[in-house]
């Protein structure tokens, strides 16, 4: 059954943190292909699929874009800043897990690259990723 609204409503996200805590802690970033920020280093994710879970979500992007498969992961926060994503009201809700070692990564579908960075030798993220990563600095990686 459709359904259509008179008011506008906000979209949902995912975002998925994978950090390697080996040494000097990293961090995986994607290089988007698109716009918004096409060219622009950020967290892999997007949008929830209508018939699945946020964590189904999470997994499957984390897949799409670099052909990584975790195990786990575990839900760190929702970032709901009004103006996060210039297509509209986006909410994201971000995950993370810890890996041993820093993964071999393959930038697929909505990625052109996707490289490990040292988490306080970081480019320019996009979207609020860079306050995100700052959260996680002060409450994960403390």
């Amino acid at each position: 059954m459709a359904f259509t609204y008179d008011f506008p409503r906000a979209s949902l996200t995912v975002d998925s943190i994978i950090l390697c805590a080996k040494n000097e802690p990293s961090v995986l970033l994607i290089k988007r292909k698109n716009e918004p920020y096409k060219d622009s280093w950020a967290f892999p994710g997007g949008f929830l699929d209508m018939d699945e879970t946020l964590v189904t979500a999470a997994h499957r992007e984390l897949k799409e874009e670099t052909g990584i498969i975790c195990e786990e992961l575990t839900q760190f926060g929702i970032y709901d800043s009004i103006d996060r994503d210039p297509r509209g009201r986006t909410i994201s809700v971000v995950y993370y897990t810890f890996v041993e070692e820093e993964l071999k990564a393959i930038a697929q579908d909505d990625a052109i690259d996707v490289q490990w960075f040292k988490i306080n030798k970081l480019p320019k993220l996009a979207f609020d990723h860079d306050k995100i990563i700052s959260d996680i600095k002060k409450s994960i990686l403390k």
